[in-house]
């Protein structure tokens, strides 16, 4: 399973939120790519990097922080936060991001969010698909959709996405576990039986799935085996890191045990 930190941006700052309120904004460092070679000096090749005034204002905003860390360090970067265009999918790209995150924009626009998938590839293209009670939620997780969460990313499958990020937005920077239930729910409602032709042309079945990527209330380091062993891909860490609940060294640690 992947480690994968994040860094939240707002005001080129790395801030951290509860629940997506972004009246709950703590600071813990002025300059985000000192944050980035941290990760990187403990083996982390991984980053999560969220664009705050990007979802506030639906257009890339910290599009030259990213650019920062891209260019500065090795670490493979999926980016998100107010993207709404082609245009910004092209800054965010340029900018350095390996992958990029669509949430809202699958939501509300699927027609621009398929484009991107024809146009630049399930590898490159993130769902993000946060939800309350099962609920798909929107615009900085400010809005609830009336979109059911499992039936959302089932439908988003069908059309090609390969990668999920999803965020229980009640657990997110509540330092108070992982929902599990919900992650063993998804993998067991995304996987499907697909046929596959052998190199000397035998027919084979496999079981497929998403990419899960879990998110939100992770909170102590025996957590990230237990999303292992559901079948998680990724675990994306944030306020247990910068509250010094897990430690860069027990994520390097278990980086070179698995690796």
């Amino acid at each position: 399973m992947r480690l994968i930190p994040a860094i939240d941006i707002i005001d080129g700052k790395c801030v951290r939120l509860s629940k997506g309120d972004y009246g709950t904004k703590k600071i813990y460092n002025e300059n985000p790519l000192e944050v980035a070679l941290e990760f990187q000096s403990y083996g982390i090749e991984y980053l999560h990097l969220v664009d705050l005034d990007g979802a506030k204002s639906k257009h890339i905003v910290n599009h030259k922080v990213l650019e920062s860390i891209a260019s500065k360090t090795t670490l493979q970067i999926d980016f998100g936060g107010g993207l709404k265009t082609d245009e910004d999918l092209h800054i965010a790209f340029e900018s350095g991001a390996s992958q990029i995150t669509g949430g809202s924009i699958a939501v509300k626009d699927p027609e621009t969010f398929l484009g991107w998938l024809q146009t630049y590839g399930p590898e490159k293209i993130i769902l993000g698909a946060d939800a309350t009670d099962e609920k798909v939620a929107v615009s900085g997780w400010q809005e609830e959709s009336d979109q059911e969460l499992v039936p959302f990313i089932q439908a988003y499958q069908k059309k090609g996405i390969k990668y999920v990020i999803c965020t229980d937005i009640g657990k997110d920077g509540m330092l108070e576990g992982p929902s599990f239930e919900l992650y063993q729910k998804i993998i067991a409602k995304t996987k499907k039986w697909e046929t596959l032709i052998t190199g000397s042309g035998v027919e084979d079945k496999e079981i497929i799935g998403i990419n899960l990527i879990a998110s939100g209330g992770i909170s102590t380091f025996e957590e990230l085996p237990k999303l292992e062993k559901i079948g998680c891909e990724g675990a994306i860490i944030g306020k247990a890191i910068y509250e010094n609940r897990i430690s860069l060294k027990q994520l390097e640690s278990y980086i070179l045990e698995n690796g």
